[in-house]
């Protein structure tokens, strides 16, 4: 598995696709946060990361699949997947090192927005008048749904040779259980399997977090649908 991580990670920074992508996503969450008058920071009167936990969910939703799309499906359509699957690597660790990568890429391009709590913690008033534990709940949460996307965007991957199709695939997954569920339910008479779409849908589960308390609940719901995606894939590649 770490082999297989390695040469990921290695793949992605040798080319510019992961600069260009990081360069895109902090460029537009930029533009979104401080440039922009409808969602700008400045103009709310108050320290809060609200907007920024709000609108990056859905640039990750085009963000990731772009990223995954490559994973796996480069790797039929050049034949090599039967080939790595002859080394002394486990399906397992052929999905977990591609995800793990993926996973870490993403990580690294949040990274630098640590700089908007800075700036937000410095231009408070008193200084440090932010939601601190609120900011890092989030981030937490922003991390796991991350996490769900690489795994969604892997297993769309998986599925077929055209990285085009798992592009769009990975776009629908993620739509799909992070906007749809919870859409769905709204369409629904209130109660019974209206509140379960709404219970396991992304979003909720997302802004349970960003309330500044870790609830191990959320935190094991993210993580099973990770290791339930991650399973497909593995699945899939047996076929």
């Amino acid at each position: 598995m770490l082999a297989i991580f390695r040469k990921e990670v290695n793949q992605f920074f040798s080319s510019p696709i992961a600069y260009i992508i990081m360069g895109v996503f902090l460029t537009a969450v930029g533009l979104l946060l401080w440039v922009f008058p409808d969602t700008s920071l400045l103009d709310n009167g108050y320290a809060d990361m609200g907007a920024f936990f709000n609108l990056t969910p859905y640039v990750m939703l085009f963000m990731v699949p772009a990223i995954t799309m490559r994973s796996i499906a480069d790797e039929i359509r050049t034949g090599t997947l039967e080939w790595l699957l002859t080394k002394p690597v486990s399906r397992w660790g052929v999905v977990a090192g591609k995800f793990g990568a993926s996973w870490l890429l993403v990580i690294l391009t949040l990274l630098p927005t640590l700089v908007y709590y800075v700036t937000l913690y410095q231009l408070g008033s008193p200084v440090g008048n932010i939601d601190s534990a609120g900011v890092f709940g989030s981030y937490i949460g922003l991390i796991l749904l991350a996490g769900v996307f690489v795994a969604i965007g892997t297993w769309a991957s998986s599925l077929n040779d055209n990285q085009v199709v798992a592009f769009v695939l990975g776009v629908f997954g993620c739509f799909l259980f992070y906007v749809g569920l919870g859409a769905l339910a709204g369409l629904l008479t209130p109660g019974g399997l209206a509140y379960y779409l709404s219970y396991f849908a992304l979003d909720e589960q997302y802004r349970a977090l960003g309330r500044g308390l870790i609830d191990s609940r959320n935190v094991v719901y993210l993580s099973s649908l990770i290791f339930l995606f991650l399973l497909l894939t593995v699945n899939q590649l047996r076929q």
